[in-house]
C-alpha cells in the first residue's frame, strides 16, 4: 500500500476516533436529555463518517475499484441521526421531562406540549 494512502487512512481514523471519544464523553457527562441529544447526533455522526472514509479508502485500494458500501452507510447515518434525535426530543417533551435549572430558554419547553388540537 502506498504511503500516502496510509496517511489518509490514519488521519481519517484519528479524526473519527476523536469525535467518537467526544461523543461518548458527552453522552456520559451531559446532565439532561436535551443536552445529551447533541452528542449522539453530531459527534457520533462525524466520528463514524471518519471511520467509514478510512474503510472506503482501504477497501478501494484492496479491490482496485471504488467502494460504494461505506458511502451508502454514511448517507443512511446522515439521514437517520437527525430524525432519531427529533423523535427523542419529541418524546421527552411529550412526557414533560424537565430540563435542569442551568438550561436556558426553559419557557419554550412548555409551549410545545400544550398545542391545541383541531
Amino acid at each position: 500500500m502506498p504511503f500516502y494512502l496510509e496517511i489518509i487512512i490514519c488521519v481519517a481514523l484519528l479524526i473519527g476516533g476523536v469525535f467518537l471519544l467526544v461523543d461518548s464523553y458527552g453522552l456520559a457527562r451531559l446532565p439532561d436529555i436535551y443536552m445529551r441529544l447533541h452528542s449522539p447526533t453530531k459527534a457520533s455522526t462525524l466520528g463514524i463518517t471518519g471511520v467509514l472514509i478510512a474503510s472506503m479508502v482501504f477497501q478501494s485500494h484492496l479491490k482496485g475499484a471504488f467502494s460504494v458500501q461505506e458511502l451508502l452507510i454514511t448517507l443512511f447515518l446522515l439521514i437517520t441521526a437527525p430524525v432519531a434525535a427529533n423523535m427523542i426530543a419529541k418524546t421527552a417533551l411529550h412526557y414533560r421531562t424537565k430540563p435542569i435549572e442551568k438550561t436556558k430558554n426553559q419557557e419554550a419547553h412548555g409551549n410545545h406540549t400544550r398545542a391545541r388540537r383541531t
